[in-house]
């Protein structure tokens, strides 16, 4: 990622933990309230995790820690967490993920978030704390560079971070690299349903801004490509909500939205496996 778009990222991050704490959680959803692309009314997209969580699963969890969610799935619930397992989280925000994790994995197990936020790291510690949960780390990296060792973990999560990355590919050799043979990568992300190419300019811009802030959204085509060229097998992109061309902020003329038709934006879930050979 830039230096300057990495700051831009951090700066905006920081301040939706800043937000959420300051207004008791009342608004913390990417794109959806206290949004890393603005603020009031003019950041508000579609709620992109809508759904994506349980009652119990919120219930069981700091308010702050489900109210500042800033993802656009529930990528916990399909990894299969196994008791024992070790779990990575990039980009791992408010931490709900992360203690979601943990409680899957158990004690015999650990669960770890990665941010390059101070302002997220000190939130995600306060819901630790309030959580009571044990076997959880928080680190602070930049997922482009993970600060754990090679094969150590055996499932990589994360959720609608990879796409603020500006170095996908390297963010992907990262995952590659701390899983254990044989261990999983299974992640909630932002794709396009087709060749992003064929749409106009502003409206893939548009659509950019809207889901991954600064970056943008890779086609499905290209992100199993990418888990490929890093050494991954067993690569399924599962699309569980495509989004309707209104929702996305930015777009109003008929025109761009029937481009939007032909080449819809959807959240996935992304699976891989590190080969055991």
């Amino acid at each position: 990622m830039g230096e300057e778009l990495r700051e831009q990222v951090r700066k905006r991050y920081a301040g939706v933990a800043v937000d959420v704490r300051g207004k008791g959680g009342d608004e913390g959803s990417c794109c959806g309230g206290a949004s890393c692309c603005g603020s009031g009314s003019a950041a508000r997209g579609a709620d992109m995790t809508a759904g994506s969580y349980s009652e119990a699963e919120k219930g069981a969890l700091p308010r702050l820690a489900a109210e500042a969610s800033l993802g656009c799935g529930n990528p916990t619930a399909l990894a299969e967490l196994l008791p024992g397992e070790v779990v990575l989280d990039l980009g791992s925000g408010g931490g709900i993920d992360v203690l979601l994790s943990a409680r899957r994995v158990g004690p015999g197990g650990k669960a770890y978030g990665l941010d390059m936020t101070d302002e997220m790291l000190a939130l995600a510690r306060e819901n630790r704390a309030e959580a009571g949960v044990e076997n959880v780390e928080f680190l602070k990296g930049e997922i482009e560079s993970v600060p754990l060792p090679d094969g150590h973990v055996d499932v990589v999560i994360s959720n609608c971070v990879i796409n603020l990355s500006t170095d996908k590919p390297r963010v992907l050799r990262e995952a590659f690299r701390v899983l254990k043979p044989g261990g999983r990568f299974a992640v909630s992300d932002v794709v396009f349903l087709g060749n992003k190419g064929k749409l106009p300019e502003g409206v893939a811009r548009s659509v950019e801004l809207w889901a991954g802030c600064i970056s943008g959204a890779l086609e499905r085509s290209e992100y199993k490509a990418m888990l490929s060229g890093a050494g991954f097998e067993n690569v399924t992109v599962e699309v569980t909500h495509a989004y309707e061309p209104e929702s996305v902020a930015g777009i109003s003329d008929p025109r761009d939205v029937d481009a939007l038709r032909e080449v819809p934006v959807a959240s996935a879930f992304v699976r891989a496996r590190k080969p055991k050979g």
